[in-house]
């Protein structure tokens, strides 16, 4: 048994032990589900996710997954295809809108080398990003399969060896993305993987002035003729038209769900992620939270097939690159201090009751 089918072997659905007890004691409260509506829910579902009736997350850490595509020269990006290795350093340097998130929500931020085109020597040896490079940018998919399924699996791994690493010492992890040609091959995902129609998934980060969606839905046409995965393989599916950090955001999702750690999820292409991450195994799911439904229109379809009616923001957002995650974040600690606070005003209240009977008995 080889390391990704060793690490979905320790992967179980939430405690529904530690659900019921979480969900009795805030129900104790005086109409709390209208007063806290969906962070009730979610306290419920942290209880779940880490076992626990008072969980943690005052170590947080934003994981910006980075590589670049193949198809990207098909002029399916309003970037140029260099534009990764462009984005990084400002990310490196804290200059980033994603940075300035984090840093609010006291989140530090990890860059990962999955895949760009281009050497970044210099900050793996000064220790500015992690180098899991699977490969300098996928294949055009347009033409074939974005990479071979050893290399699929290698990406996928990779991700689980970034949860392994940070779930040392972070409680709480949330996904971004960075690189050109990633939304075409979360929006390739998509068809595949929920059905849905071949030119409305090309429409996937486009503006309604967007001159691009014609060559979109021509180019989608073709990775859909060409490329022809098995839609019960994630493996194979990443393999044929995903991306090497699309690999990694669900390994790094498989990871942390394997050490019961919840994963705040951003935008469309890091949901294309756990999409993948989902077909490879399902358990997962119970520890995805999903941090805002952008403004792209296929991320509803892809949310609804992993079973999300919404996410906790609505804000129009339209990066990957984390933000969303970094601001969820804020609400994910809300909801589990007040699952906390109300375990905690509990136990007072027992203490207090224990040294009056001990008063009256004396």
């Amino acid at each position: 048994m080889n390391f990704l089918e060793q690490t979905c072997q320790k992967i179980f659905p939430q405690d529904s032990q530690t659900r019921d007890e979480a969900a009795a004691r805030l129900n104790q409260r005086s109409q709390t589900h209208l007063t806290l509506g969906a962070l009730m829910d979610l306290a419920v579902d942290l209880a779940g996710m880490t076992r626990t009736l008072k969980p943690q997350f005052a170590r947080k850490a934003l994981v910006l997954m980075a590589g670049d595509h193949g198809v990207a020269v098909e002029g399916v990006s309003m970037f140029a295809p260099e534009i990764a290795s462009g984005m990084i350093p400002a990310f490196v340097a804290g200059k980033a809108g994603s940075n300035s998130l984090a840093m609010h929500a006291r989140a530090d931020v990890f860059i990962v080398d999955m895949g760009v085109n281009a050497d970044l020597d210099d900050l793996v040896t000064a220790g500015k990003i992690i180098d899991k490079k699977v490969g300098h940018g996928t294949n055009n998919i347009t033409r074939g399969p974005a990479m071979s399924a050893a290399r699929a699996r290698q990406a996928v791994e990779a991700g689980i060896e970034v949860a392994d690493l940070l779930c040392q010492d972070y409680t709480l992890l949330g996904t971004g993305n960075i690189g050109t040609g990633s939304t075409t091959a979360g929006a390739a995902i998509t068809a595949i993987l929920t059905g849905t129609d071949n030119e409305e998934a090309t429409r996937v980060g486009s503006t309604p002035e967007d001159d691009r969606i014609a060559a979109r839905c021509t180019c989608m046409k073709k990775i859909l003729q060409v490329n022809k995965p098995d839609k019960n393989n994630g493996l194979d599916v990443l393999s044929r038209v995903g991306g090497f950090e699309i690999g990694g955001t669900a390994g790094l999702i498989i990871g942390a769900a394997a050490k019961r750690v919840p994963v705040v999820i951003d935008g469309f292409t890091s949901t294309a992620g756990a999409l993948i991450a989902c077909k490879i195994e399902p358990f997962v799911r119970d520890y995805l939270i999903f941090a805002q439904r952008s403004r792209d229109p296929r991320h509803r379809a892809i949310q609804e097939a992993l079973g999300c009616r919404k996410g906790l923001l609505d804000l129009n957002i339209h990066g990957d690159e984390g933000g969303g995650a970094a601001v969820a974040m804020t609400l994910v600690e809300a909801a589990a201090a007040v699952l906390t606070e109300i375990t905690e005003g509990e136990n007072a209240a027992a203490a207090r009751s224990a040294r009056n009977a001990g008063t009256e008995m004396r």
